[in-house]
């Protein structure tokens, strides 16, 4: 017998299908020589601190160096500890009795770094040693999953794999469990969680937030002439940008007198546009976050569902290309598009057998290919996956397509020696931006038509108006924009040589920055407004403690993604990695453990209930310690952080200010006050002076 285990019981059922294993049993299928399991996820991981014998936060334990490091069974929270889940437990007796009784193993766990170590640890806490093969497939469809069969690899060729997934698991623990003891031993006040690549990312928030807010916005004025020549209007704007606006309007009026420009010069050149390239996933969620607004968790779920349901490749991905051997199932891919309603329009734009075939390069192909449909077309998917399976598909049809071919016109006039510029575009050959029939970038001004225009011809001025501009401060990262700046971690470092070394390399990798973004929200670190994400108070919090310290290092952070990635192509040595890491988390440990905390920035505030004590102010809860008086508020009211401006005046003046945006149960968003009675309990009030018990 051979056991094939998988990442999840969907996949297993998919395998089992075409195994021929179609008897069910508790917790596998079997039949024609095949048992077929599966894990949940990560059935096995790391042991806790008190899995060492090592409770609580105690200074003197750290900085924790495991040696060797414990694998111990998924925990759950119960009551103030943890525990281990009893689902998993019973999955994990299931696998080792199907490993004893069969002669090898055949892993079908995602094939990526997480899934490798997900299979690795269930079978060294097994202390397993039967050999085992790797199915290694980048669909889920029929046809793909029988060759990966007929082409199954050897386990050890994974080994650099596993090696780069243990060394990314025990580093996110050497520095989350140290750096987060630490820093919240140092403040004595609350839980500071801390981590090797949330923390850097906590940094790029909140730096640009400050920037943000820091910025000394600044008037200025600049005049702007309408003209019409062969009937077509157009617009040409001053050089000059005013910043008294006196000046500006006196110019206005010597121009409006003079009522005519010049042109000085006209520049034509052409512009060739090339296609995008297929998505990656980091790519995709950025797209979707975008024009959907959707955030990198839901684009990454719902980019499994379509896997899982066999209408996309495999997800997590870092590529954009796909290697020279799937060319020829291309043009099938796009066939089958054809009986997609909402493609049909755009597939007519396709030119047969002038394919494009910028996608395709061996070398840019890592563990998987770039983002494609697979021939099955579906016909049913909810709202959300529709608007992503045709993020997929028309990127498809674009990257397949020609160049676009633009010719731009350069204008410059001039008016009372007061240089203007105008700019014109012509689409010459409209190639891939024909199949969604956007001609310009969405963060880009649409240009305009230009009429014919010569060096010396004169202009008269039909209008011409002043205005009022403001200069711009550096833009709140939105999720697509913390993407781009988490994938490109390198452009954000000032050193020129670091920065080179690292112009290919980000934080995180596209498998986990959207985990990254929702740690952070989980931690209440930053939170959305509108489509921005800006820190909360305790994330600016922890950011100016650490933003100093070597752990919100973004390009110490990328240098490791990029000692990982050499540990996978079996170029580096996981164990040098892995005692730079102890290295690194002893000495954040001790840099961290001298931050001094200021304790003061935090009001006295006496009890409410009972009147007689002062109250501990955590990030979630404002508590009496009167064990009796149990008195509490949750800091997090319908949604909302509750700051500590409002804390103070809920005790002291007995409500808060006006608190925007709530959203009730049904999820309707609200404004109300957070009032106390005479017996200290909270209820709203609403501006038209109803009120109810919360």
């Amino acid at each position: 017998m051979k056991t094939i285990i998988a990442e999840k019981p969907s996949v297993a059922r998919e395998i089992a299908g075409l195994v021929g294993a179609s008897d069910k049993k508790d917790g596998y299928l079997t039949g024609n020589g095949y048992f077929v399991t599966w894990a949940f996820g990560h059935l096995i991981g790391l042991g806790m601190p008190e899995d060492y014998g090592i409770s609580g936060f105690d200074k003197t334990a750290l900085p924790i160096l495991p040696n060797p490091f414990l694998l111990t069974v998924r925990k759950v929270k119960k009551d103030k500890g943890y525990t281990a889940d009893t689902g998993a437990l019973k999955q994990l007796k299931i696998i080792e009795q199907l490993f004893n009784k069969s002669e090898s193993i055949i892993v079908a766990t995602d094939a990526g770094r997480e899934g490798e170590l997900i299979f690795r640890y269930i079978y060294e806490y097994l202390k397993c040693n039967k050999p085992f093969e790797r199915l290694w497939i980048s669909s889920l469809t029929e046809k793909a999953i029988k060759q990966g069969f007929e082409n199954l690899k050897q386990g050890k060729e994974f080994d650099g794999l596993y090696q780069a997934a243990q060394g990314r698991s025990r580093a996110d623990w050497l520095v989350g469990i140290n750096a987060t003891q630490a820093l919240s031993i140092a403040a004595g006040n609350g839980i500071y969680s801390l981590g090797r690549v949330q923390t850097p990312t906590l940094a790029l928030i909140c730096k640009r937030y400050l920037e943000n807010r820091n910025f000394k916005v600044k008037n200025y004025w600049q005049i702007q002439l309408s003209h019409n020549k062969e009937l077509i209007d157009f617009k040409s704007i001053s050089k000059t940008k005013w910043e008294d606006q006196k000046l500006a309007v006196d110019t206005l009026k010597a121009i409006q007198r003079s009522g005519t420009t010049t042109i000085t010069s006209v520049e034509t050149k052409s512009v060739t546009e090339q296609p995008p390239l297929l998505f990656d996933l980091t790519g995709l969620q950025k797209e979707a976050n975008k024009k959907l607004n959707l955030s990198a968790d839901e684009t990454l779920n719902i980019a499994q569902n379509l896997y899982e349901k066999k209408f996309i490749t495999y997800p997590r991905t870092g590529s954009k290309y796909i290697p020279e051997d799937m060319w020829a199932e291309i043009p099938n891919l796009v066939r089958a598009l054809q009986d997609r309603e909402n493609c049909k329009q755009a597939i007519t734009k396709m030119k047969w057998g002038r394919f494009n075939k910028r996608i395709v390069n061996d070398l840019r192909v890592t563990d998987h290919h770039g983002l494609l449909i697979t021939d099955k077309i579906p016909s049913a998917l909810n709202a959300k996956e529709n608007s992503v399976y045709d993020m997929i598909a028309f990127r498809l049809l674009e990257a397949l397509s020609q160049a676009c071919i633009k010719e731009i016109t350069d204008v410059a006039l001039q008016s009372l020696h007061y240089d203007f510029t105008t700019k014109g575009c012509k689409i010459i050959e409209p190639g891939w931006r024909s199949i969604k029939g956007n001609f310009s970038d969405d963060d880009t001004e649409p240009v305009q038509d230009l009429p014919e225009l010569k060096k010396g011809d004169e202009l008269k001025i039909k209008e011409a108006s002043v205005l009022e501009k403001k200069t711009k401060p550096p833009v709140l990262y939105t999720e697509a924009g913390l993407l781009s700046a988490m994938e490109s971690a390198g452009r954000e470092i000032e050193n020129e040589d670091e920065r080179k070394a690292l112009q290919n390399i980000g934080i995180g990798t596209p498998a986990t920055r959207a985990s990254i973004i929702e740690t952070l929200f989980t931690r209440n670190y930053i939170q959305r407004e509108k489509k921005s994400l800006i820190p909360t108070e305790k994330g600016l919090q922890v950011y100016k403690l650490v933003k100093d310290r070597k752990i919100a290092d973004v390009a110490m952070t990328a240098e490791w993604e990029l000692a990982l990635q050499k540990i996978e192509n079996n170029e580096a040595d996981a164990r040098v990695f892995q005692k730079e890491m102890e290295n690194y988390a002893s000495s954040i440990t001790n840099e961290l453990l001298q931050t001094s905390i200021a304790q003061n920035n935090l009001p006295k505030l006496i009890c409410p209930k009972c009147k007689s004590q002062q109250l501990i102010i955590r990030d979630k809860i404002v508590k009496c310690p009167d064990g009796v008086c149990n008195w509490v508020q949750f800091r997090n009211v319908c949604g909302v952080q509750i700051g500590i401006t409002d804390i103070e005046n809920l005790i002291n003046k007995r409500k808060t200010s006006l608190i925007k945006g709530m959203k009730s149960k049904a999820g309707k968003k609200f404004d109300a006050y957070i009032v106390l009675n005479e017996n200290a309990e909270s209820s709203f009030e609403f501006a038209q002076n109803k009120s109810y018990k919360k």
